[in-house]
């Protein structure tokens, strides 16, 4: 009997992405880039730091915007079905100031992610990654404690966690991506996902 842990990512499979609903509510569209626009997470967030800075805005007028986000319709009732049949950890690359508020929203899961590092005056100044290639480094460490896992994700960040897995998928990903991984399951709907998890389980 094999021990599964489940590994998700959070933005674009369980809640909409963070910096996409900022950009809209701030006005500012170049905080729409995202990991899947941009696969160098360093020069991603060095970007975003920059263009805040720039706007004079910082962690709470971000937190502001995350405070009126909701998971995706189904999201929960799929995190609670998946949770009574095996462990489940959020593995994202999202950070613990913005993650929280959303983790409420959605039951309380475990999320490994990262830090912000924030100014007195609540300028985001730089981040800190928890690891290395987190996702990744994350399953190939619950893999050497004696657990087998199952990813899944929608982005580039994703893959790393999602190949190195007894079993992977994309969820809700992109057209491009999914055209660069045709060997990858890609799915669209919370029940297919949650039918492929369980099977690759059994």
């Amino acid at each position: 009997m094999s021990m599964y842990i489940t590994c998700l990512d959070l933005e674009g499979v369980l809640v909409p992405e963070i910096w996409i609903a900022f950009a809209e509510a701030s006005g500012i569209p170049e905080l729409k880039r995202t990991t899947r626009d941009e696969p160098d997470y360093d020069k991603l967030m060095k970007y975003r730091i920059a263009i805040l800075k720039e706007h004079g805005l910082g962690l709470k007028e971000i937190q502001e915007t995350i405070a009126r986000i909701d998971p995706m319709p189904g999201a929960k009732e799929f995190l609670d079905e998946l949770r009574s049949c095996c462990q489940v950890i959020i593995l994202s690359d999202t950070f613990t100031q913005f993650a929280g508020p959303l983790m409420k929203k959605l039951g309380m899961p475990t999320i490994f992610c990262n830090t912000l590092e924030v100014a007195e005056n609540g300028e985001i100044v730089g981040y800190k990654m928890r690891v290395e290639k987190s996702k990744y480094t994350t399953v190939k460490a619950l893999q050497s404690i004696g657990f087998e896992t199952i990813a899944s994700g929608d982005s580039h960040n994703d893959l790393g966690m999602i190949r190195a897995s007894k079993a992977g998928f994309l969820f809700k990903s992109t057209d491009s991506i999914k055209a660069e991984n045709p060997d990858l399951p890609a799915f669209e709907e919370y029940g297919d996902l949650l039918a492929a998890i369980k099977k690759a389980m059994d």
